[in-house]
């Protein structure tokens, strides 16, 4: 199986459970000795097999491998992975079978994370996945208060639409956002609004 490595977490020894999304699954593993093993890390993309132990509590893994990528000795990519990588684990907390499309769309930025701008395409991915699961709101009215948006915005967690004075959040050209949400593009977006949007994504969905 291949997958990407949502948590750690370290438990009794130098054990460890491991989340990874998987094409068709978020499922949690166990790794003995998992600590000493360096391909273990958050964000990494491997190859495992699972071994089922009635005995245990959790699948095991084994024969793992790193799937690595160039942009991994990039301090500042790296850290934006983590980060970005780090939403999906409560996202998915109650939820087990997946389809196949969050899968992919990791994969698709993770090739794209060497020569890219890596918040544009956290920005990106994550407006693709909101559109996916029908989460994209409608850019006319203020989930704070119900009133109607005229030009200026803001987007509060999971992109959501207010008003600034509502939100108490920067105001964003609306005209910029819808293009967004139509094209899951950043191309027309600015740098600083890049910044915005990717950290209001990087709060979770």
């Amino acid at each position: 199986m291949k997958g990407f490595i949502l948590k750690l977490n370290r438990a009794k020894n130098e054990d460890m459970v491991v989340t990874i999304l998987s094409e068709h699954t978020v499922d949690s593993y166990y790794r003995f000795y998992g600590a000493r093993h360096s391909v273990l890390q958050l964000g990494y993309l491997i190859d495992f097999e699972v071994e089922q132990d009635k005995a245990n509590f959790l699948p095991r893994i084994r024969s793992i491998t790193h799937n690595g990528f160039q942009w991994l000795y990039n301090r500042e990519k790296l850290m934006n992975w983590h980060r970005f990588i780090s939403i999906f684990e409560p996202h998915f907390r109650d939820v087990k079978e997946i389809d196949s499309f969050y899968f992919y769309s990791l994969l698709d930025a993770a090739k794209k994370w060497e020569k890219q701008n890596s918040r544009r395409l956290i920005v990106e991915t994550f407006t693709n996945i909101l559109k996916y699961e029908g989460r994209i709101n409608n850019l006319s009215k203020c989930v704070i208060c119900g009133s109607k948006i005229e030009n200026e915005l803001s987007l509060i967690k999971g992109f959501m639409p207010a008003h600034p004075f509502c939100s108490h959040a920067t105001a964003i050209d609306k005209n910029s956002i819808e293009n967004l949400f139509a094209t899951s593009s950043t191309l027309l977006l600015n740098d600083d609004t890049v910044e915005l949007l990717s950290e209001i994504a990087l709060k979770g969905f």
